[in-house]
């Protein structure tokens, strides 16, 4: 089968097309190469995959690519995913999220497909209150930031199209992904980039605010399973039951490399900060029979001494942070 991958230049989305290439998909790439995307990720696999520079809010671009490619399949990565940038500026949110999701739902009604496997998150479900509870695939939408805003929009516009135009859709919903090559815009790699340099490390709030943890490379896997397993129109969650609060994962962080917690540097919290998300699994148990592999303990480990063997490609990334982070970590 051939699989067509948004965002495949992505944190999550390359590794998907790594995956996808050894287990011998015929592979096509799309991205824009954003801040975000980077090919450095593809590199192990460049000459095994057809790669497009394309916007996927370009409608014309992306009906040429399906025309051309005719793939059986699409895994739909692509996304602005990061919440700060969202508070920030929310229209790039809301072009790609929204808009792009709608112009290849659009594009591949009128080519046809065999499934289209639209990615979604846990936050679309807003947010936990408490420490108790969880959300299950029928749980109401309720989402809190504008990045998650766009998300619920695109998740919804997936089911609404195979609803009413019959588009094979599937709607996935991961938790937080951490792992290899991740942009240090996110939680663990700030703290690993800024606790190996001795620099305060920003936390929000008093770091009491929980995550679910997934390791990449089960996410990925998550979906391989769920493309050859999956019912059309059905919803799974994706995650790990490896809930942390955020403070935790700081410390843990600062245990590996052997660095003080003075370091913690607690700053204004997050406007609109999410308590807590915690995803049920049975769904994708029961009917897929997946279950995430990797501990967190593990996942940390493997996470650090991958940041600590690829320090320079992190440090490139840091021209295009600084600016940002003083916005943001005030």
């Amino acid at each position: 089968m051939k699989l067509l991958i948004t965002g495949g230049a992505g944190f999550i989305g390359s590794e998907f097309v790594r995956q996808a290439v050894k287990k011998g998909f015929d592979t096509v790439v799309i991205d824009k190469l954003t801040y975000a995307g980077d090919l450095e990720r593809l590199k192990e696999v460049e000459d095994k995959i057809k790669f497009y520079k394309a916007d996927i809010t370009n409608k014309e671009f992306i009906e040429f690519i399906f025309k051309k490619e005719k793939p059986d399949i699409v895994v739909h990565w692509a996304a602005e995913s990061h919440v700060d940038r969202s508070i920030l500026d929310p229209t790039p949110f809301i072009e790609t999220n929204i808009k792009g999701t709608q112009i290849l739902l659009d594009v591949a009604r009128d080519t046809g497909i065999q499934k289209f496997i639209n990615i979604a998150t846990d936050e679309v479900y807003g947010e936990l209150e408490t420490e108790e509870g969880q959300f299950y695939e029928d749980t109401p939408l309720n989402p809190n930031s504008p990045y998650s805003v766009s998300k619920a929009s695109a998740d919804m516009l997936g089911r609404a199209y195979y609803r009413t135009y019959g588009v094979p859709v599937i709607t996935v919903r991961p938790s937080n992904n951490y792992g290899y090559w991740q942009y240090p815009e996110k939680l663990i790699p700030v703290v690993i980039l800024k606790a190996l340099n001795n620099e305060p490390i920003p936390v929000y709030g008093r770091g009491e605010n929980i995550r679910e943890w997934l390791f990449v490379s089960d996410c990925a896997d998550a979906v391989f399973e769920i493309i050859q397993k999956g019912k059309i129109g059905e919803i799974y969650n994706v995650g790990s039951g490896e809930e942390r609060k955020n403070i935790d994962v700081v410390k843990s962080i600062l245990n590996i490399l052997k660095k003080p917690e003075s370091l913690i540097t607690f700053v204004k919290d997050r406007p609109g900060h999410d308590f807590r998300y915690s995803l049920n699994t049975d769904k994708i148990e029961k009917e897929i029979g997946w279950k995430a592999k990797i501990k967190f303990e593990e996942g940390i480990e493997k996470t650090v001494k991958w940041y600590l063997e690829n320090i320079s490609w992190v440090e490139r990334k840091l021209k295009y942070l600084k600016d940002y982070w003083e916005k943001v970590y005030r």
